[in-house]
């Protein structure tokens, strides 16, 4: 399981700097078309700017926005007990912390990075899986968390949204010119046009390539941290089967198009199955519990009530 998980991880790792390589040379396409190589400097100044401002923002005000809770130990000590054994795989020292989302929805998500961060999980998911499947979810984030995804996409949505902008500058400098073609005075640019027109959607396109890349690397990493590739292939089965109803009902059972993925932020849940069910396959039988779940146990005590934006804001949660 070792070697498959380096290879895997390796091969994930080279389709991310390629993305990234990509999202980049898109960016520089309008820089260059507006101001040459000063302005392909200036692209990539304006999304070191907006990155590092961006990491100065809290992440517990986008907790605030969902009504989250901090959950205590003694609110959810089932969580933390996984949360703890998540955390020491993982290498990370910092305290864990768990929010509580009073949504309907079945969601995790992390915020911010391995220093400053948490995990998110909804009221809607805590009913839906039972512990093992949680411990998978709760892995999944740890490694977004870990490997500081929520600052990647960050910075590759600044590149998509900056290659947007430029592109559109270029756009509306070539329509000003446009009399002048007219006239004879100037040949139209058709190149520069063709490459503006495509920059955007392909960048957009490879930003999406890139978070589906991102999901599959955090399933390989919550199969290592977790050491039980099916508790977390069995919550998205769990997943699927519920948030899948309402495709299937608008595709009236048929399967959807191919081209339909490449719109997608995560990649197909059969495809993620299919790869950690390969992985249970390489691996010795998990072991028992020391301390075995029972259905009956209660994963959260106590629901917490939202904490009101200005302490999210001004104040890191005490512990």
């Amino acid at each position: 399981m070792i070697t498959r998980l380096t290879t895997q991880r390796l091969k994930n790792a080279l389709q991310h700097l390629l993305i990234l390589a990509g999202l980049a040379l898109l960016l520089a396409v309008p820089g260059y078309l507006l101001a040459g190589s000063f302005g392909v400097v200036w692209a990539f100044g304006l999304v070191a700017l907006t990155l590092y401002l961006g990491g100065r923002i809290p992440p517990r005000l986008a907790l605030a926005r969902a009504s989250a809770g901090r959950l205590r130990r003694h609110q959810a000590p089932e969580l933390y007990r996984v949360l703890d054994i998540l955390y020491h795989r993982a290498g990370l020292t910092v305290e864990p912390q768990l929010f509580y989302v009073p949504a309907a929805d079945l969601n995790a998500f992390a915020v911010g990075d391995a220093r400053e961060g948490g995990l998110a999980i909804t009221d809607g998911l805590l009913h839906a899986l039972n512990l093992r499947q949680l411990a998978g979810v709760l892995a999944h984030e740890v490694s977004h968390l870990r490997h500081g995804d929520t600052r990647v996409m960050s910075m590759a949505a600044t590149m998509t949204r900056l290659t947007i902008w430029g592109a559109f500058l270029v756009q509306l400098g070539l329509l000003l010119m446009l009399p002048m073609v007219v006239a004879g005075d100037i040949r139209m640019p058709w190149l520069e046009l063709l490459a503006v027109a495509l920059a955007p959607s392909a960048s957009t396109l490879l930003q999406l390539a890139l978070s589906r890349n991102r999901e599959f690397t955090a399933d390989l990493e919550a199969a290592a941290l977790t050491r039980d590739p099916l508790g977390l292939a069995a919550a998205l089965e769990v997943l699927e089967r519920r948030q899948g109803l309402w495709l299937s009902a608008l595709l009236q059972g048929s399967r959807p198009p191919g081209w339909l993925r490449l719109l997608q932020t995560h990649p197909p849940t059969d495809e993620r199955i299919r790869r950690l069910l390969a992985l249970a396959q390489r691996q010795p039988p998990r072991p028992p519990s020391p301390r075995p779940y029972r259905p009956s146990d209660t994963l959260v005590i106590d629901r917490p009530s939202p904490l009101n934006r200005r302490d999210w804001l001004w104040r890191r949660p005490r512990r």
